[in-house]
């Protein structure tokens, strides 16, 4: 069973309700850590190791609904459920169900608002008014409308209530909080003038019952509960877009696939009915409905929705292929080998959305002070109140206006939204670019990295030698070599036989049959060919066997000295030839080594070789270190070292390179292709392009750059705000009324969520254009 859990989490409003959860639910027995998303509604819950989970949980729910919300377990989907569905608690159709419920709130708000804002306000800017609003007689129809306006306003928008007393009742006041004092606060000044009026109307007072009516401030309750319900509106859609990225990916599943039964018919079945074993077709413009392996046909295939490899990708028989995936040519037939949420379009959907679900360490800045923000507020609007009441002589009116002031423009949730949006578009944006990015902390951590260790095979070099050299000894002819080189190594399994063989293939080269066949661990292979000793393999098998090398033995050291790697062919005692292999760099791999440099980092190659084949690699890629002859184990050891001096993320193909991956700082797997089980790396590369590497950390810094972009406008607006709204500039005639202070907080929340919306443009910026 996991170590963690996954819940739902209803009732948040602010970064205040988010701190609020976190600390009721780590106070619960037998858990370790809480990480609260404000943005997504939930909170991933980490067990103590000897925890009963079953009794954590209904504790966790317990203790959140104490603290004035609600929590439930996510059910997690089975693996006979859709072949990818969305996250069991799908954030996009949750953001657009909260952006339909608000504009529904939104339309009956503005409906009322308009006509409330013109009888109040109309006067002031020579707008017509009926007869019955104008005149000091009229004093109580001009109220009493503005009393019977609003209350549809406050009616449909009461969740603001609530929510907020409610949270204040349970000692953890939130931002509904603080709408709700303000539109209490309007509301019950307004009451009271209200009866004012009438009180004046009823002694004959007539300029007491017009004062009164002028004092009123139903139209500023009506326009708070209006503009921070268009914000949320504005809020919800924009935070409905932070999650495109994952609904993307969920939505290149197809719903149907065509069956193919064992008498050749076809039928087309919901995708959910795939089962592993049963075999497809796939015809050019359908998308591959799970996993598999190409039987029959052939094709290519689209994979940039996954890798974000723009060329399609050729598929034939043996070929593994991907669901949800593309076919733009060919036709072919595939059994399926995973199906439901065990294919890798499925693990890639629940590692972005386990990812943007974890708190990066930055958002611990805003947590601590979230968790003291609106009680802080509450206590400046009270001040504000009693100082503007003493300041002013015993103006009501001024002291009322300044303390509604304060309570409104104070925005907690910008400081809640700035950091998970800002994870949520990035880590979204990685896995477009085939960047799937494990957690929210490594995700900061990245931006860090001050050096890069990198493997040498499979990382800077493709990781499949090729031959390079055929090398005739004097007086053999080149076909004599190559039919002795195809009847020895067609028998050996090791990968530089089969790099030899592939080339003889490709050649037409003739076989020469052998007989008693014996692999020498460390040298070589030897077998009888026509009755006389054949030997294949390095210089020491060819010494032990008193072969003499010859011309040939200085230009095999040249090879050697070029990182390549000469295999001897000798027959009857006498030395045929040579045939050079070596491991081809990749294209790219230089240039992502240059661009590292220019990011100021710097590269270590770290690699089991011997020191004459690293260096070649070395002048080749312009590595600025090379550690050769290290074993799996010592790579651990080096990179902990390296660590000494900053942070450290190791590249490397995620297998003999595990214990270095899991030491680093930053572990990345590189041409993971779509297997994204590798749970010692932190970042896995889908490509097998080391250009990935620099664009992750581009990726992580430009994320980083945002969040801090975020806080630092929810902290600056906030500081200044508040003490405008509190009368500081009211010397120089700028006074901040109710109505205006709620639309300042609106446009925060707005402003954070459109920042972090940037990040969906993201792309990797090169030093020099790829070649």
């Amino acid at each position: 069973m996991s170590d963690s859990r996954m819940f739902d989490v209803t009732g948040m409003t602010c970064a205040a309700c988010s701190a609020r959860v976190e600390k009721a639910a780590g106070g619960a027995p037998g858990v370790q850590k809480v990480a609260v998303n404000l943005l997504k509604n939930c909170m991933e819950v980490t067990f103590a190791a000897d925890a009963d989970h079953d009794a954590v949980t209904a504790d966790v729910c317990a203790a959140v609904e104490a603290a004035g919300y609600g929590a439930a377990p996510r059910v997690a989907a089975g693996a006979s459920g859709a072949a990818v569905a969305a996250p069991a608690h799908d954030p996009a159709a949750a953001a657009a169900a909260e952006a339909a419920a608000v504009r529904r709130r939104l339309i009956v708000s503005i409906v009322f608002a308009l006509p409330l804002f013109y009888v109040d306000m109309g006067h002031m800017w020579g707008w017509p008014l009926p007869g019955c609003f104008q005149g000091h007689a009229n004093a109580m129809t001009f109220s009493l409308t503005q009393f019977l306006l609003v209350i549809p306003i406050v009616a449909v928008n009461f969740k603001f209530f609530r929510n907020g007393f409610r949270s204040l009742a349970h000692g953890t006041p939130t931002m509904d909080t603080l709408v709700a004092l303000g539109a209490t606060a309007s509301m019950l000044w307004s009451v009271v003038r209200l009866y004012g009026v009438g009180i004046c109307l009823g002694a004959g007072d007539l300029e007491g019952a017009h004062a009164a009516a002028m004092d009123l401030y139903f139209e500023g309750a009506g326009m708070i509960l209006t503009l921070i319900t268009l914000g949320k509106f504005f809020e919800a859609r924009a935070k409905g877009r932070t999650t495109q990225e994952l609904t993307a990916l969920a939505d290149l599943s197809p719903k149907v696939a065509v069956l193919l039964a064992d008498d050749g018919s076809e039928s087309d079945v919901p995708v959910e009915q795939v089962q592993v074993g049963d075999v497809l077709v796939v015809r050019a413009g359908a998308s591959v409905p799970v996993d598999g392996v190409v039987l029959e046909g052939a094709a290519a295939v689209d994979e940039s929705a996954l890798t974000g490899e723009s060329l399609p990708v050729e598929k034939a028989p043996g070929a593994a292929v991907t669901g949800g995936t593309v076919s733009t040519s060919g036709y072919f037939t595939m059994r399926a080998t995973a199906v439901g949420d065990q294919t890798a379009l499925a693990q890639i959907i629940r590692l972005v959305d386990d990812a943007t679900s974890s708190k990066a360490p930055i958002q611990r800045v805003a947590d601590r002070i979230s968790g003291v923000f609106v009680p802080a507020v509450i206590a400046i609007a009270v001040a504000v109140f009693a100082v503007w009441l003493v300041v002013s002589g015993g103006d009501w009116t001024a002291a009322v206006v300044h303390g509604i002031s304060v309570l409104v423009i104070s925005c907690p949730c910008a400081l809640g939204l700035a950091t998970p949006t800002a994870i949520m578009v990035g880590t979204g944006r990685g896995a477009r670019q085939g960047i799937l990015i494990k957690s929210a902390e490594i995700l900061e951590s990245a931006h860090d990295v001050r050096t890069v260790v990198l493997d040498k095979t499979g990382t800077l070099t493709t990781g499949q030698p090729i031959v390079t050299d055929v090398l005739p000894a004097e007086g053999v002819e080149r076909g004599d070599l190559l039919m002795l080189a195809n009847g020895l190594e067609r028998k050996s399994e090791h990968p530089l036989a089969r790099a030899v063989c592939a080339y003889l293939a490709e050649q037409g080269a003739d076989v020469l049959p052998t007989r008693d066949f014996t692999q020498v661990p460390g040298r070589g292979l030897t077998a009888m060919v026509e009755g006389a000793p054949a030997l294949a393999g390095n210089r020491a098998l060819m010494e032990e066997h008193g072969i003499a090398l010859g011309p040939l033995e200085e230009r095999a050291a040249a090879l050697a000295e070029q990182g390549r790697t000469p295999l001897f062919f000798a027959w009857d005692g006498m030395l045929l030839g040579v045939i050079a292999l070596a491991d081809q760099v990749k294209p790219t791999s230089a240039q992502a080594v240059a661009e590292l440099r220019a990011m100021g980092i710097r590269t270590v190659m770290l690699t089991g070789d011997n020191p004459r084949t690293a260096a070649a690699i070395q002048a080749q890629v312009g590595v600025d270190e090379v550690v050769a002859g290290v074993l799996p184990a010592g790579k651990e050891a080096h990179v902990r070292q390296l660590a000494q001096d900053g942070k450290v993320a190791m590249v490397g193909d995620g297998v003999n390179d595990a214990p270095a991956l899991a030491r680093a700082d930053v572990g990345v797997a590189i041409g993971a292709g779509t297997d994204v089980a590798l749970e010692s790396a932190d970042v896995v590369l889908t490509r097998s392009d080391l250009l990935d590497v620099p664009a992750a950390i581009q990726l992580s810094r430009a994320t980083l750059r945002n969040i801090k972009q975020n806080l630092f406008w929810a902290l600056f607006y906030n500081a200044i705000c508040i003490p405008v709204a509190a009368g500081a500039l009211s010397p120089l005639g700028v006074v901040l009324t109710p109505d205006l202070a709620a639309a300042a907080m609106s446009c925060s929340s707005i402003c954070v969520v459109c920042n972090a919306l940037r990040l969906r443009r993201w792309k990797p910026k090169w030093t020099k254009i790829s070649s």
